[in-house]
């Protein structure tokens, strides 16, 4: 028999305020959580992004809260996030259901002035939406009181730990009562999160929607490997082979790499926007609206921002490049294939994103088809011997240059003990001098070396380098004052020049 939310318990308004969105059928997430948040238990949810967890804490918060009155400056329930964009999102959501409500809400992000989040505060609100930052800006200044918060929703905890808002984290929630109702959610629970949920949570329902760290089966996952030089290219010429592709995001691992992507795309003529963190919060707003209401197809965009968008119909993922964390990928690609919808994801790949790539494949335990783009040749990974191939063949020009290539090496890598024999003059060249050689039949260049470490001796001063310049190669540095010569064959002749000191005579003895 299939559950509504009809079953779970909601008032009659929230039920109202759910029908109009068009929802009939709760997520596995908001099955499980709603009934627990009704029932005032503490719950630790495992969902990752696209679950439906954002309506499984609100429409239960409705409820909760609809009885009471707020007192100014004392919010009634506190929910963090860790981006402005997730917090503007839950405070939709919010007004969205709670529209038969007589609540009041107030969104403190970074980016707004303090004035006009101060008034809505001086008001009164129960649902208080908050970054970290600016909630212990705020605090400082004695603009809320935080002793009659009777909810805490600590949302996206992983990326908080990500993003090292875990000590704003820690300080907040000490600000708080003992007695409250913690919810708890997050997309993956490592060991430091787990830390925390059993620091503030008591006696919580653990419910966990899906195994940490697995992709959607209806989104087909695909990765093309290409040069370093050949990444935008590729993106381009992916996006314009994409027939489906109705609205996409471009995901970069640096804010300064999106503002390079996002301006080649204008420029090859594709209707782009870009999303990060330095941008102010107007433009980002205005930018992330654009991009919901399909005013612009590809949105450029980092993880943090991401994670505030929630767009049902988002058809592509293009991941320009590899996350470094695996678990990001799992979380980018969760963006698309939402509500049982099919969605595609891409992955740029260059041989230095080996072990990235083989980290997200160990994670999600399923390797992405193998493709390539269209006018550029395949690049995989080092084959051990520091070469790479390129669509199946070496990149060296012909087999027998790769054979004198390889041939040559060692007689690159021979140091000084192996010294390749003089080349015999060409006609009409004069012979090269030959060495001159010391008294004591040795040669000069090696007399000179022995004299110095013997007067370093003398001078108490060894053999030692300073540490600043270890990284020089020993056969360039000069022992005796630390400081680097350049070897050559030809020695200066004033250098190899026989000095020849007479011997006293008996006469000068006797007279000195």
């Amino acid at each position: 028999m299939t559950t509504t939310f009809a079953d779970l318990e909601l008032s009659a308004n929230v039920l109202r305020a759910v029908e109009d969105v068009g929802y009939k059928t709760p997520t596995p997430i908001q099955q499980q959580a709603i009934p627990i948040v009704l029932q005032g238990r503490d719950v630790l949810g495992i969902a990752q992004t696209g679950t439906g967890k954002t309506a499984g804490f609100t429409l239960p918060m409705i409820d909760i809260l609809s009885s009471g009155r707020a007192k100014a400056r004392m919010p009634r329930s506190l929910i963090l996030e860790p981006t402005r964009e997730l917090a503007t999102q839950v405070s939709e959501n919010f007004e969205l259901y709670g529209k038969y409500q007589k609540l009041n809400y107030a969104l403190l992000i970074g980016g707004e002035r303090f004035e006009e989040q101060s008034r809505l505060l001086d008001r009164g609100v129960d649902v208080l939406i908050a970054t970290p930052g600016r909630m212990l800006d705020l605090f400082e200044r004695g603009k809320i009181l935080l002793a009659d918060v009777k909810i805490l929703v600590i949302d996206e905890a992983d990326r908080m730990l990500d993003m090292g808002f875990i000590p704003d984290i820690e300080r907040i929630v000490g600000l708080l009562p003992r007695i409250r109702q913690t919810l708890f959610f997050s997309a993956t629970m490592p060991k430091e999160i787990r830390r925390l949920a059993d620091a503030f949570l008591s006696n919580p329902k653990e419910i966990a929607v899906s195994p940490p760290s697995t992709t959607a089966e209806n989104v087909q996952q695909f990765i093309a490997r290409v040069s370093k030089d050949d990444k935008r290219e590729a993106l381009r010429r992916l996006l314009q082979s994409e027939e489906g592709l109705r609205n996409a995001l471009v995901f970069c691992n640096r804010k300064r790499d999106i503002d390079a992507v996002y301006r080649a795309l204008v420029k090859s003529g594709f209707n782009a926007g870009q999303l990060h963190g330095d941008m102010p919060q107007p433009t980002r707003t205005a930018t992330l609206e654009k991009f919901k209401a399909g005013d612009i197809d590809l949105l450029v965009c980092s993880d943090v921002a991401a994670r505030g968008i929630d767009i049902s119909g988002l058809s592509h993922v293009f991941n320009y490049d590899v996350p470094m964390n695996a678990e990001d990928y799992v979380h980018r690609i969760g963006r698309t294939g939402r509500a049982g919808k099919t969605g595609r994801a891409f992955m740029i790949a260059t041989p230095d994103d080996g072990k990235y790539v083989d980290a997200i494949i160990k994670l999600v335990k399923r390797a992405p088809e193998t493709i390539a783009v269209e006018g550029l040749g395949e690049v995989a990974e080092d084959d051990g011997a520091g070469r790479r191939r390129r669509g199946g063949k070496r990149s060296e020009p012909s087999a027998n240059g790769a054979v004198r290539e390889r041939q040559a090496e060692p007689e690159r890598q021979a140091g000084p003990e192996r010294q390749a024999e003089p080349e015999p003059a060409a006609e009409g060249e004069a012979d090269p001098p030959p060495r001159r050689e010391t008294a004591g039949g040795r040669p000069a260049e090696r007399s000179r070396d022995e004299a110095g470490r013997r007067g370093d001796r003398r001078r108490g001063r060894g053999r030692g380098r300073d540490q600043e310049d270890a990284h020089i190669p020993g056969d360039v540095m000069d022992e005796r004052d630390d400081v680097p010569f350049a070897k050559a064959d030809h020695v200066p002749a004033f250098l190899l020049r026989q000095v020849s000191i007479p011997k006293p005579s008996r006469n000068s003895k006797e007279a000195g």
